[in-house]
Order: structure tokens, then C-alpha cells, then sequence
């Protein structure tokens, strides 16, 4: 039976954070990032085509072979609603029905995840696994940096990096 670890993240942008609980997931068969299409808790994102771009970027920098991007969110997505975790579980069940699939939630999350829809069916049907970043660097640590004009490359993956500083991409938000 195929494991398959799905991580749900902004990636506002991808950081060492993300990627040390990444690395803590090669166990898996699969490892999908599943970047947000709209935040449940109205937080301010870049564009999700640009976010799915650094995503590709920070995985192609990675170079963990079961690590792939998917576009779940944006196949459930209706404009003016949050795409909830639970139809992201379910989706994937659907497109991998004799998968074992385990959401992985971040330490930020794991307080408030009574708080998700359904969050009582998501632990019946899957496994929650929490796990905390090895590296406590942040994407509000890379925003930050970028706005007050401070080098954030030792924050990123140099692909990223890059990307963010040839498209002056936070410096208005």
C-alpha cells in the first residue's frame, strides 16, 4: 500500500522551516505540497500561480525524488470560499483510493485543529501527524527580511531566493 504524506502549507514563500519537516518525511512514498489556494483565516498571500512556481522551484532545489507539487486545491476551488482540508483528503482519497494517507500539520496548526471543518471525520478517515520544523525559520521571517531590505538568503533555497529577488516579489505588501 502506497503512504502518501500530504503537507498543506501557504508556502508565502517556501522556506528551510518547510523544508526541514520535508526532510523528516522521506519515509513516505509520496510527499505532496499542497499549497493554499485561499487561506481559511483570510491571511494575505501572493498570487497562488506565483506561490505554485516557488513551490516547483523549491522542490526542484530539494531534490528528495517523492517530493511532487499538487494542484488539489485549485481543482476544489470555488472563488469566495476556503478550499477546507477535509476536501483536500477527500480528493486525494478519491484520485489514490488504496493509498494511506496521513496529513501532516505544522505546529502553528496543531493547537487549532479542533478548529478545522470536519476536523473529527479527518482523524477517523486519516492520520494527523504533527511535525514541528527542525529549522525555525519562517516564511514571515523571508517577508520580513525582503520588506525592511535585509538578506534572506540563508532562508530560503537558492532557487527560491532568486525568484523572489529578481521579481521583487513582497516588497508592496
Amino acid at each position: 500500500m502506497e503512504k502518501i504524506a500530504v503537507f498543506g502549507s501557504a508556502f508565502n514563500p517556501p522556506s528551510l522551516g518547510h523544508k526541514s519537516v520535508i526532510e523528516s518525511l522521506v519515509h513516505f512514498d509520496r510527499i505532496l505540497l499542497v499549497p493554499s489556494i485561499a487561506h481559511a483565516w483570510g491571511k494575505t498571500m501572493l498570487d497562488y500561480d506565483i506561490r505554485c512556481q516557488l513551490v516547483e522551484a523549491f522542490i526542484n532545489d530539494l531534490a528528495i525524488e517523492q517530493v511532487e507539487l499538487s494542484l488539489v486545491e485549485q481543482s476544489l476551488y470555488t472563488p469566495g470560499e476556503s478550499v477546507t482540508t477535509y476536501a483536500v483528503l477527500k480528493k486525494l482519497q478519491e484520485s489514490h483510493p488504496t493509498a494511506d494517507i496521513t496529513f501532516v500539520i505544522g505546529p502553528d496548526n496543531f493547537f487549532k485543529f479542533s478548529s478545522f471543518y470536519k476536523s473529527d471525520e479527518i482523524t477517523e478517515r486519516w492520520s494527523v501527524m504533527a511535525c514541528p520544523e527542525k529549522v525555525k525559520v519562517r516564511s514571515t521571517d523571508i517577508r520580513n527580511a525582503i520588506i525592511n531590505g535585509d538578506d534572506f538568503a540563508n532562508l530560503s533555497t537558492k532557487s527560491v531566493t532568486n525568484i523572489l529577488q529578481d521579481g521583487g516579489l513582497y516588497k508592496t505588501m
